[in-house]
């Protein structure tokens, strides 16, 4: 009886394992910026090219409307139901809390029932068009990794435009215009993702598909595809993200085309449900968004493994030697190699492109002693002890004892052949752990240090 089960089991097993391979999980994630590895001089850093994990970006913007006095309930106001002019028993009163429709109700929690959601006011003031700039700013440039979806608990608007910014908002372009005639609205030919090519990825392009009345709960979502465009050079699972990582890493441009520092929805006109306006019952058309998603990270321009949120805005917690808000300059004193981004080539660790220390620096002793503690540490009275009677200067190096050398001093100094035999305190060992379908290399350097290297 068992028999049957364990192959099963087995096949199950073999399975996942072989889908598993077309999904690095090392090279994927660039997750960390250096480790300590063992030389023939001793310890020394190697350095990666590096980014944070991705994220929910929502929780860390600050929206903003225009007009400022768009949002319902100030005046107290009854809403209609778009598909029934007859059902109008949706109120909106900024003063009742459970009746308010704040901005903020974007981006909390879904799930709850009844759904939360922001609302402007009603075409009242038809045939002056009802228009809304909803903005989501940052403050820090950060890079998209999956599709912004906008859930509308009205219908969808009959005319919208998706634009960015990557200037904090001084200048904007558009991303995707969306309209139920693209002719019409924009003068453009519709087309979608799917029509896009490696050649056209870039080209700004008008959508029909998110436009249209909805009858189902799924009709009721306004996408902007990041992921089908990411496809065009990984495929149709991004199973090849290495061809994407590549292109991202040569070509600006595209790299550019993820990045934003801020987001604007334009609103341009409400669903209708019909050619015509029904100017005897103008509550029935607004705008509702119950939900945002942008899934991103910050941009630390491959230098930082970690993005921290600080008395209200996003940095990097940069690496190499690197500084500023996008790690996008030097440190002082590291300027010994010009400053330059990171690359994600070679897969699987890239390249850091770290700030060196300038060594033709001079400067008096104390000065010298604030560039020092500016360095990465070498040694210290914890986990980076040195070995055999060395002292620990500055963090910076061991001072050793006689007869030992090596940056923790845990190798003698060898006079002749077969002199080092017996003065070695300290004991090297490499070790290979599979563990599922990843390695983890960890170099063991007696009496205590482990080092993750992958």
């Amino acid at each position: 009886m068992l028999l049957p089960v364990l192959f099963t089991l087995q096949a199950v097993c073999t399975s996942v394992a072989h889908a598993m391979q077309h999904y690095p999980a090392v090279w994927g994630h660039y997750d960390v910026c250096k480790s300590q590895i063992y030389t023939e001089e001793g310890l020394a850093w190697d350095y990666m090219a590096c980014q944070p994990e991705a994220t929910d970006m929502t929780k860390y913007l600050r929206v903003t409307l225009d007009p400022p006095n768009i949002t319902c309930g100030d005046p107290p106001e009854t809403y209609c139901a778009l598909e029934n002019p007859y059902m109008c028993n949706n109120e909106c009163d900024a003063a009742t809390e459970e009746l308010a429709h704040p901005p903020e109700l974007m981006f909390d929690f879904e799930g709850r029932n009844p759904t939360t959601f922001w609302q402007s006011t009603s075409w009242k003031k038809y045939p002056k068009p009802l228009q809304v700039n909803v903005t989501l700013s940052w403050n820090k440039t950060i890079e998209l990794t999956d599709d912004i979806v906008l859930t509308f608990e009205s219908g969808r608007p009959e005319q919208m435009v998706l634009e960015k910014s990557l200037d904090y908002g001084r200048t904007w372009t558009p991303y995707q215009f969306y309209a139920t005639d693209c002719l019409d609205a924009f003068t453009m030919e519709p087309k979608t993702v799917n029509e896009l090519t490696q050649q056209t990825l870039l080209d700004i392009i008008c959508t029909e598909d998110y436009s249209r009345g909805y009858v189902w709960k799924n009709d009721k979502t306004v996408r902007f595809e990041i992921k089908d465009r990411f496809a065009l050079f990984a495929g149709p699972r991004l199973h090849n993200m290495a061809s994407l990582y590549g292109q991202l890493d040569t070509t600006k441009n595209l790299r550019d085309f993820f990045t934003i520092t801020d987001l604007r929805i334009r609103l341009l006109k409400p669903a209708t449900g019909a050619t015509m306006v029904d100017e005897n019952n103008l509550s029935r058309y607004f705008y509702a968004i119950s939900d945002i998603k942008v899934q991103g990270r910050c941009k630390c321009n491959l230098h930082a493994n970690s993005c921290v949120f600080d008395k209200g805005k996003l940095g990097c917690e940069c690496e190499h030697n690197t500084t500023g808000p996008d790690c996008s300059r030097c440190k002082r004193h590291y300027h010994g190699r010009a400053w330059s981004v990171g690359s994600y080539l070679p897969i699987p660790k890239g390249t850091a492109n770290i700030c060196k220390y300038r060594s033709t620096y001079r400067a008096n002793a104390s000065s010298l002693g604030v560039a020092n503690r500016n360095q990465a540490r070498v040694c210290d009275n914890a986990m980076l002890r040195c070995q055999n009677g060395g002292t620990c200067h500055h963090h910076q190096r061991c001072h050793c004892s006689p007869g030992f050398t090596g940056i923790l001093c845990e190798r003698a100094r060898c006079q002749g052949p077969g002199d080092c035999d017996d003065q070695l305190s300290g004991q090297a060992s490499l070790h290979h752990h599979p563990i599922g379908h990843q390695c983890t290399l960890t170099l063991v350097v007696f009496p205590l240090l482990f080092v993750s290297l992958c």
